[in-house]
């Protein structure tokens, strides 16, 4: 498993984010959301990081890593 962490503008865009990740059968377990901060953090595994990577990125962070 691995921590994708990404920064978004507000806090609209991170419950898009956190919906966009469940739709795709993210377990709600795996996903935390900081809502002082705006950040999403997802645990996933290796190999569906890229696909992960690729929703996160649809709603333009500010930072990811």
């Amino acid at each position: 498993m691995t921590a994708i962490v990404a920064s978004y503008k507000d806090a609209m865009t991170i419950k898009n984010v956190r919906d966009d990740l469940i739709s795709t059968g993210i377990p709600g377990e795996k996903i935390k959301v900081d809502k002082d901060h705006f950040k999403v953090r997802v645990m996933v595994p290796e190999r569906t990081k890229a696909e992960i990577m690729e929703i996160l990125n649809r709603h333009e962070p500010s930072e990811i890593h």
